[in-house]
């Protein structure tokens, strides 16, 4: 019998691929607004390195929602992976430039930092409590 992903994995899975769109139009979006760029543990990338590390997370994206969708065994590793890359990340970046990102707003950076922590990480709970139904 075929088990259904419920509706948090089915959220996170349409998460995932919002966020790969939105790291595939990172670099054309540079060209309007020089301060996007993908965070890549801890450095904001610019230039030729965001031409093509944003779009290869684009793919990682992708590919790691349809494993999400269809349940397939494959997600949970890339599920462990993006977790741990996810709290290191804005460690880093904060590390990198000591606190300063130029937000004017504290509260809405760590609304984003926590629900860029939360998904990613429930993300690997989920799959991992459920990894028997995984194929």
């Amino acid at each position: 019998m075929k088990q259904k992903r419920g509706p948090w994995l089915t959220i996170f899975a349409i998460g995932y691929i919002l966020l790969a769109i939105s790291d595939m139009l990172k670099p054309y979006q540079q060209t309007r607004s020089p301060g996007v760029g993908l965070v890549f543990f801890g450095h904001k990338l610019t230039a030729t390195a965001n031409l093509i590390i944003a779009p290869l997370f684009g793919i990682f994206f992708v590919i790691y929602a349809i494993g999400i969708w269809r349940m397939k065994r494959y997600a949970l590793p890339m599920s462990l992976a993006y977790a741990v890359y996810a709290v290191l990340n804005p460690l880093l970046f904060n590390f990198v430039f000591h606190g300063s990102n130029g937000s004017s707003n504290p509260i809405v950076l760590m609304i984003v930092y926590a629900v860029g922590l939360a998904v990613p990480i429930a993300t690997a709970v989920i799959l991992t409590q459920r990894r028997a139904e995984l194929t």
